[in-house]
């Protein structure tokens, strides 16, 4: 670890290998004015040799002390033990599919006395698989999702007190279960913007991992952040949603794979407003391939599959509005192909539009709908969709209307193999 330190303090002071570019070119949204430096990782010949999270980490932070740049992972097995944080204007890229950050064991622990609101510590049971610079949540039976949990980064461990980055944001009490554990998102993008991450596979290992819920982490985390860029990012086995991007403006999600994870494949939620979403594959995770959360708006969805799923393919709900599907193959999922969730008037996922999609043999568990339309949601157009059971699952319906929608429009559709339009009563 003093070696990595010693690079960080080399790399700051006397500069780092130049990359010959022209001013005004982007890589994605990254301004190249911004990124005339590339640090590399991983190897003999790197700038920052480990094959480690802190080595990432380092020079993450270097470029980061100089407004942004490029960090580029070359071919290897990185250990993470915690988030690696990408600071504004930086690109983070791997070599593809030779680029592996896998996710460590998983380790939790009790507390002993509770964690109050507010706190930078916790004193807890057992500290033996902990170590400074892995990442944390912090829960208890109360305050164990959404919101309610604390995620973090251990600063310091001294006897059964574990010392940490950010403040708690809730009471854990020790004797409702207060846990700790090392459930943690794998790469982060928080509170920044013009970042881009690329070409990398991220090994989730969820067997021996705790869940972490999507909006406090995922496999890729961004949150807060704007004219964000992720692209050719594969994650398999993550224990929780394994792309989620909470609170953020103009993301951009492309040719990425989520894949057999214990939640979502791909959440974007709590007021992300311009989303695009393409050429993107979710399949075989516990949840639904695609789930809007709260607050989708103005988002584009087009040119993905989302297969094999254990609940719906795309889930739409709380206020999420104004988006367009287009050109999309939703098959063989547990549940719904598409689900507009049961909201009232006020807060449901209005004038969305489904355009030239493949929907089919959905229902896989349970009796289902290629479209199912629910709440009191309105101004829904469904046009020229391929919509078709031919067996498998038992998509029993092509569209089904709830009694409480209404203004659903269906028109140009290709409907085989179950009912077309039920209205419910």
């Amino acid at each position: 670890m003093k070696s990595l330190f010693l690079n960080l303090a080399v790399v700051i002071l006397m500069g780092f290998p130049a990359a010959k570019v022209s001013n005004g070119q982007n890589i994605g949204l990254v301004d190249i004015k911004r990124a005339e430096q590339v640090i590399t990782v991983g190897g003999p010949g790197a700038d920052i040799p480990g094959f480690t999270s802190g080595a990432i980490q380092i020079a993450l932070d270097a470029v980061g002390a100089r407004d942004g740049g490029v960090v580029k992972l070359n071919p290897g097995v990185y250990d993470i033990i915690g988030p690696v944080r990408v600071p504004s204007n930086t690109s983070l890229i791997g070599s593809g599919g030779k680029t592996i950050l896998r996710k460590c064991d998983g380790f939790k622990t009790s507390f002993i006395i509770d964690a109050d609101w507010g706190m930078l510590k916790a004193v807890v049971k057992d500290v033996s698989g902990f170590k400074k610079g892995m990442g944390i949540q912090l829960y208890d039976d109360e305050r164990n999702s959404g919101w309610d949990v604390t995620t973090a980064i251990i600063t310091d461990i001294l006897d059964n007190t574990i010392y940490f980055d950010n403040r708690t944001v809730n009471d854990y009490v020790a004797s409702k279960n207060g846990i700790v554990s090392n459930g943690c998102s794998v790469i982060e993008a928080v509170d920044v913007e013009n970042v881009r991450i690329a070409d990398i596979v991220i090994e989730g290992n969820k067997a021996t991992n705790d869940y972490i819920n999507g909006c406090r982490g995922g496999g890729v985390y961004i949150h807060m952040s704007k004219n964000c860029l992720v692209e050719n990012v594969r994650i398999n086995e993550f224990n929780g949603d394994t792309f989620s991007w909470q609170i953020t403006e103009n993301i951009t999600i492309r040719g990425c794979e989520a894949s057999n994870g214990n939640g979502l494949g791909f959440h974007p939620g709590t007021g992300s407003d311009h989303s695009t979403v393409e050429n993107c594959i979710s399949h075989h995770n516990r949840g639904d391939g695609f789930f809007l959360c709260w607050r989708v708006q103005n988002g584009i969805f087009r040119n993905n599959e989302s297969y094999a799923n254990g609940d719906n393919g795309i889930s739409i709900g709380h206020k999420d509005t104004d988006n367009v599907f287009e050109n999309n193959h939703v098959y063989e999922n547990g549940n719904h192909g598409v689900l507009f969730r049961n909201e009232n008037e006020q807060n449901s996922g209005h004038r969305n539009t489904f355009r030239n999609n493949i929907i089919e043999n959905n229902g896989t568990r349970k009796e289902s709908a290629g479209f199912y339309v629910g709440g009191e949601t309105h101004d829904i157009n469904i046009i020229n969709n391929t919509i078709r059971s031919t067996g498998r699952g038992n998509q029993s319906a092509a569209i089904v209307v709830g009694k409480k929608s209404s203004n659903v429009t269906a028109t140009g559709n290709t409907i085989s193999g179950s009912k077309e339009i039920v209205f419910e009563k």
